[in-house]
């Protein structure tokens, strides 16, 4: 049980962290600027867990591996970053916004799942979509 739980629980508390320091980045800094120091970070990181964690393989066996998610993966995780920042520096407030953007990305994968993985679209599901819709007015109620 926990191997199916502590991913989820290292998800929720790095996006917390990361809600935090995206909305964190000083105002008047270039987001791109700030990113490079956070991919740098990032990489030096997954080095260190690599070897540390790693199945004894070198990095360039792993690399040989490579496919196109790799680096479709890099530039999507740049607008994601980047959207976060200008999000807050436009003045978004941390809950709602990722509140907002949960809903949507919420809905947005329900037809992701079943167009691309053929994943079934349940009663449960379809009741999923309607509170985050319901969720969607009260917010824009405010």
């Amino acid at each position: 049980m926990i191997s199916y739980i502590w991913p989820m629980a290292l998800v929720v508390v790095a996006n917390t962290l990361y809600q935090i320091c995206a909305k964190s980045v000083p105002g008047g800094m270039n987001p791109f600027a700030s990113l490079t120091v956070t991919y740098v970070v990032g990489a030096v990181a997954s080095g260190i867990f690599y070897v540390a964690l790693g199945n004894g393989d070198s990095l360039w066996q792993e690399y040989a591996k490579l496919n196109w998610a790799p680096f479709v993966l890099g530039l999507v995780i740049v607008g994601l970053e980047v959207g976060w920042i200008y999000a807050y520096k436009a003045g978004w407030p941390v809950s709602t916004a990722f509140i907002l953007q949960s809903a949507v990305l919420a809905v947005l994968l329900l037809a992701v799942g079943w167009v691309l993985y053929r994943e079934p679209i349940t009663p449960h599901k379809l009741m999923g979509v309607g509170i985050c819709l319901v969720g969607l007015y009260v917010l824009s109620r405010q």
